[in-house]
């Protein structure tokens, strides 16, 4: 399929599909129509709103629609998106928040590229503004990039990380959403091996596939049971004329976003359907939930081929960043020599994508970092989703993040009693020191193995983040371990 008239049917279906929507929708608006009163009209007419809307988003890059936010000082402030750095496959923009002085804690949200736009993150990006400088990495769609700009695949990924941090300074706590975590993590090396001195305050890896086979889910297995030649014969095409990219080979977002759905068919089908009925009532509007979800979920951008087939070629069918044996143009890049830099993993319960266990290895690579600058934490119930940008993120996931930023913005507390160990530091709001607690495994609850309970005062919040177990005890209870420490299975 490495032709470009595969690419251009794609679209062509696309864009069919999209005016079919757009007819029925004209023709159940036709007075005529209208005043015949027949129920079928206003189902044909619901189908084709919703149907039109769907289709039509699939090729649209969305707006961040981020304009102002309240800030610390409780007053709302105006926010522009600016571009500080400007490559051909990635722009690193700033949100910079106006009429304040900036926040001394910057945080650099490294956006996934894995088929949807950075604008995956704005919900996280809207939850950090407040009290944080926020930099995002912003890919672009391969299908608008010149064949004359070159390739990039995974290790010209690591580079741009690379020099985006470099670029922001040591100063800098750094998210790697999901895809990027494992690249992230090698850029973080390659940039201690450089230059100790230039590593940031702090690392979060937010479900991540550091090691795939550390716990399989479908994705993985599909990367491991198909060869790479059948991929690139079945998975590839061409851009087409109507873009920049004409001739560029692309794992296109049309098919990575096929993929998504078909993971959960049932339940996106249900989605739509109960959307149509919506429609029909006159419930529904257009920022209502499924719209304000399915407008970023269905926007997708291509992929360069060179990038797709490398991932899966080396991070799930080689585990090379699980072996430490990744390389950047023949340099190998060892995890190991990251020596100043706290480390938090992040991940769901339910994530079907990168599940328990994969990002989590993480903690294992980093042999240059002492147990006080290693943190992970379980969420219960959280999907892929949900660990970034949903509820579990803005109630549990987001206060914890302080937690982590103390931790490595100070010095260990001078006279921590015997069994306490002194990992948490100075509070950048200006409290006291935060100390991590040995908890016994009973007193943790479901899912939790011996390991260290953070008391984290969270941003805006009277009260220590805390997490009820969703299984038996109904208790309250942090979910951190300690590296090393088993987990009991949930």
């Amino acid at each position: 399929m490495n032709y470009m008239f595969t690419y251009d049917l794609m679209e062509s279906a696309r864009n069919t599909n999209q005016w079919l929507g757009a007819t029925a929708r004209a023709w159940g608006a036709y007075p005529f129509m209208a005043a015949t009163g027949l129920p079928a009209v206003e189902w044909i007419k619901a189908w084709g709103e919703v149907t039109e809307r769907s289709f039509a988003r699939m090729v649209v890059k969305p707006d961040w629609g981020i304009s102002a936010v309240t800030a610390e000082d409780g007053r709302g402030h105006i926010v522009r998106i600016e571009t500080l750095l400007h490559r051909p496959f990635c722009d690193l923009l700033h949100f910079r928040v106006l009429g304040r002085s900036p926040r001394p804690r910057r945080v650099l949200l490294v956006a996934p590229m894995s088929g949807h736009y950075a604008t995956l993150l704005r919900k996280t990006v809207i939850s950090l503004l407040p009290d944080c400088e926020v930099f995002v990495t912003d890919w672009r769609n391969a299908r608008d990039i010149p064949v004359s700009e070159g390739k990039f695949d995974i290790e010209d990924y690591t580079l741009y990380v690379r020099d985006f941090m470099a670029h922001l300074g040591p100063d800098l706590h750094v998210m790697a959403i999901c895809q990027p975590a494992p690249l992230v993590l090698a850029a973080t090396a390659l940039l201690a091996q450089d230059s100790p001195e230039a590593q940031p305050l702090s690392l979060i890896l937010v479900g991540g596939p550091i090691d795939p086979d550390a716990n399989p889910t479908e994705v993985t297995d599909f990367g491991r049971r198909v060869t790479m030649g059948l991929l690139e014969q079945t998975m590839i095409q061409q851009v087409g004329f109507k873009y920049r990219g004409v001739g560029r080979k692309v794992y296109p977002g049309l098919l990575q976003l096929a993929s998504f759905m078909s993971m959960n068919a049932a339940t996106h089908a249900r989605s739509f359907a109960d959307q149509i009925i919506r429609v029909v009532k006159g419930e529904a509007s257009d920022h209502d939930r499924h719209n304000a979800f399915y407008d970023e979920y269905l926007a997708v951008m291509d992929m360069t081929a060179e990038f797709y087939l490398s991932t899966v070629e080396r991070i799930f069918k080689g585990r090379e960043i699980a072996r430490n044996a990744f390389s950047v143009a023949g340099r190998p890049v060892d995890i190991g020599t990251i020596s100043r830099v706290a480390v938090m993993v992040v991940e769901g319960e339910k994530d079907d994508i990168s599940a328990p266990g994969q990002c989590l290895a993480a903690l294992d690579l980093l042999t240059g970092l002492p147990a006080a600058k290693k943190a992970a934490h379980l969420e219960p119930g959280a999907g892929h989703y949900g660990i970034f940008a949903g509820r579990s993120w803005r109630d549990n996931i987001r206060p914890l993040v302080p937690v982590l930023h103390g931790c490595a913005c100070g010095p260990p507390a001078a006279s921590a009693p015997a069994g306490v160990a002194a990992g948490g530091n100075r509070d950048d709001e200006g409290g006291g020191p935060r100390r991590a607690h040995p908890v016994s495994r009973k007193d943790m609850g479901h899912g939790v193995a011996t390991g260290l309970r953070m008391q984290a005062q969270p941003f805006g919040r009277a009260a220590p983040a805390r997490h009820r177990c969703r299984r038996r005890c109904g208790r309250d209870h942090h979910i951190l371990f300690r590296p090393g420490e088993e987990r009991r299975k949930l």
